[in-house]
């Protein structure tokens, strides 16, 4: 699979993070080798707050609507697959992968009143079950499994974390998505820990990508910073306008 393999060159694989069609063409314009979908940026959209508020319905039609307008490798942030049951969590991913979708970003964390991580050996299982049913059909997915550890831990991360990775690679997944680590030793002790390519994403303090090519790692994303970096502009610039009393500044 050519989605697969763009974690196996010498350079990592910067995914193009989108939301839209129009976020979609412009990853296609400045040449990105691949485009994921920000979950938090599409329920930004929709006025929802991160953590499966919206319904999954509501993703397929934004992923649909990607789809058919680019012939970039597309992978789409599944959150913790809007459902805590693999047949229906599988059934989710089979309408995706109808829609031509090669990857998932699957987490172990839930959103109630706040984040927490699920257990990590009921979550391994679920990995195991889902997997089951993708290979019963024959389907060939990437399967990016977020562990939440350093957003939602202070003591103990780097030993959870590698637990965690263990019991994931062995129930299937193809690659280790760890958001918000930064520093490079910890960066460098993940990397190590697995032979699975690690994908980090962007944050205040994260290395630079030829550091992090060094570091070991595979695959790096934009999460929905550019999103919300775009509509700070936006706010700016409107707010420009109505102190100038003109649209010269847009032009």
């Amino acid at each position: 699979m050519r989605f697969k393999n763009l974690h196996n060159q010498k350079k990592p694989l910067l995914i193009g993070n989108v939301w839209d069609v129009p976020s979609t063409r412009t990853a296609e314009k400045l040449n990105f080798q691949a485009i994921g979908t920000s979950s938090s940026a599409i329920a930004s959209i929709l006025g929802y707050n991160d953590g499966e508020e919206m319904e999954f319905s509501e993703l397929e039609y934004f992923v649909k609507r990607i789809a058919v307008n680019t012939n970039l490798p597309l992978s789409v942030d599944l959150e913790s697959g809007y459902s805590r049951n693999p047949k229906q969590i599988f059934d989710h991913i089979k309408r995706l992968v109808e829609l031509g979708v090669v990857g998932i970003n699957i987490e172990d964390s839930v959103v109630n009143e706040k984040r927490v991580l699920l257990n990590a050996t009921s979550f391994a299982q679920t990995l195991t079950e889902i997997k089951e049913c993708l290979e019963k059909e024959s389907i060939d997915l990437f399967i990016n499994v977020r562990t939440d550890t350093f957003i939602l831990l202070k003591e103990n991360v780097i030993e959870e974390t590698k637990n965690r990775i263990e019991l994931y690679q062995k129930a299937g997944a193809n690659g280790i998505f760890v958001p918000c680590i930064e520093r490079e030793n910890d960066i460098k002790t993940i990397v190590d820990s697995t032979n699975l390519p690690i994908n980090v994403m962007c944050m205040p303090d994260l290395p630079d990508f030829e550091t992090l090519s060094k570091l070991g790692v595979k695959r790096i994303s934009m999460g929905n910073f550019l999103f919300d970096k775009m509509y700070s502009q936006f706010e700016q610039t409107t707010k420009t306008v109505l102190n100038q009393k003109t649209f010269n500044s847009i032009f």
